[in-house]
């Protein structure tokens, strides 16, 4: 059985703060659509969402009930997270051939 979204970020430092205010139903909700969307995908699209061409984005949104664009805005989501933690991992790789690493950017105490 899943754990509710609020009691998850609740145990994370600070989340008691980030609760105040936040629609936690209406992540809830998108979370489950991105699951639904993600188990109508085969493992081949799932490697390689680069395969994703309109038939199968149109079979994947009516499995999962949503809108292609709503399927298309997930996809553009996760190429995007792509390319950042790409970015990332080419600045801590610069960082360590200078000696500082990701610990070079903590405060000391």
């Amino acid at each position: 059985m899943p754990m509710p979204l609020e009691s998850i970020v609740g145990m994370l430092p600070g989340g008691a703060e980030a609760l105040k205010g936040a629609d936690l139903g209406k992540q809830e909700k998108e979370f489950s659509h991105m699951e639904a969307m993600i188990c109508g995908m085969t493992l081949q699209e799932r490697g390689n969402p680069h395969l994703l061409n309109a038939r199968r984005r149109q079979r994947i949104a009516k499995g999962s009930g949503v809108s292609v664009t709503e399927l298309n805005t997930m996809l553009n989501k996760f190429a995007g997270m792509q390319q950042m933690m790409k970015k990332m991992g080419k600045f801590q790789r610069m960082m360590a051939k200078m000696g500082g690493g990701a610990a070079g950017l903590m405060p000391r105490r």
